[in-house]
């Protein structure tokens, strides 16, 4: 199966990724703390977009979804016996991250490294519930959005923070929606798999893309090699860089949350983390593939330059070639020595033109004859083949 119907089946869409696009911002920029502050400060970016609340509270026969106004409505969320799922999509409200912190017991640093991004991909487990930060990308028009979505997974509930408004999870959504058997009555550990999984899926119509950003790059080169396609080379190699960097801990977290001994992540689940680790390892597999593919198409891209320049070089020396002996002949009788008797005739004249036409047909029959110049003899190009 190709990954463009493999995604599709999946509610992934494979966009065309057109030359030029990179990064919206820089892959590992991070907004650090001023030298010296307390730990857990907060480095809100002005830009952020003010937090949006939706709640998803299910049990096998029962689903509720509501967006929330503030964060006192959850707090009747942590009494229930059914899970929520409380993600956040906007961290440009400080105090309702606090509160938020206040009401889920947010260790500090923990809340420092949701608002600080991006951070590495991670898992740390505090007292009352476990911490997975990992790093999404969209494929838009313009190029690849990167956004670091953060999980808290808890007894009865998983509360996740996203940048902006916008993610790969709609499918998961829809799973919960129609009643799926295992996600709704599987707790919050599987909710957890499924949205980590849903996040690693997404970086596979990336990669489809690269592929073929890749294959049209190598025609061109062979085509028409040109410095621009030279640049989108750099920044092929460059994007492709960030997504081994953003997928790299991911892999070594997703290990973590398999190996580590978590009362939130049950064996049941541990089976489908192994196949969410695979997919990472595929991943890599792809990204390093794709890289030496691109470093390849330097090296494509200096031979059919080479390759242009050597057949420039040969039309002119065969040009160079041909005229030598018309410019001997027209040397010799351009002495004007006396008793030169070619000078004296009448027909000296055609006769020189006449033979300087022969020498360049002959010339020129022989050149085709070696395969030098036009395509050559058809059974040396069979034998060189």
């Amino acid at each position: 199966m190709s990954i463009g119907r493999w995604a599709s089946a999946r509610g992934l869409s494979v966009v065309e990724l057109r030359p030029g696009c990179q990064w919206r911002e820089t892959m590992f920029r991070k907004r650090h703390t001023p030298v010296g502050a307390r730990p857990g400060t907060l480095m809100i970016n002005e830009h952020a977009e003010r937090p949006v609340i939706r709640v998803m509270k299910y049990r096998p026969d029962h689903l509720q979804e509501h967006d929330a106004a503030t964060v006192a409505e959850l707090k009747g969320l942590l009494e229930e016996n059914a899970v929520s799922w409380i993600d956040v999509q906007g961290l440009g409200d400080e105090k309702v991250l606090r509160e938020f912190a206040d009401l889920f017991s947010i260790h500090p640093l923990a809340l420092e490294d949701i608002v600080n991004v991006p951070q590495r991909a991670k898992v740390e487990r505090f007292e009352e519930h476990t911490l997975c930060i990992t790093r999404m990308a969209l494929l838009r028009e313009k190029g690849i959005e990167p956004e670091q979505v953060s999980l808290f997974v808890g007894p009865n509930y998983v509360l996740t923070f996203q940048e902006r408004r916008g993610d790969v999870f709609d499918p998961i959504r829809n799973r919960i929606r129609q009643g799926g058997p295992i996600l709704r009555s599987a707790g919050p550990g599987y909710l957890a798999y499924a949205l980590l999984d849903a996040v690693i899926d997404g970086y596979y119509p990336i990669l489809e893309a690269f592929g073929e950003k890749l294959e049209a790059l190598e025609d061109e080169i062979v085509a028409r090699p040109h410095p621009v396609v030279l640049l989108e080379i750099h920044q092929a190699k460059r994007d492709l860089l960030a997504i081994r960097r953003a997928i790299w801990p991911q892999r070594e977290a997703i290990n973590a949350l398999i190996r580590d001994e978590n009362p939130l992540i049950t064996d049941t689940v541990r089976v489908y983390l192994r196949d969410c680790y695979d997919h990472c390892v595929q991943i890599m597999d792809g990204v390093e593939t794709y890289r030496e593919l691109a470093g390849g198409l330097m090296d494509v891209y200096l031979s059919s330059v080479g390759n242009r320049q050597n057949e420039v070089m040969k039309v002119l020396t065969i040009m160079a070639s041909i005229f030598i002996p018309l410019t001997f002949m027209a040397g010799i009788y351009g002495m004007n020595f006396q008793n030169m008797p070619e000078l004296q005739s009448a027909w000296g004249y055609p006769f020189l033109l006449a033979g300087m036409a022969v020498v360049t047909i002959g010339m020129i029959a022989f050149f085709r004859h070696k395969g030098w110049l036009g395509g050559g003899r058809p059974e040396r190009q069979e034998s060189e083949a």
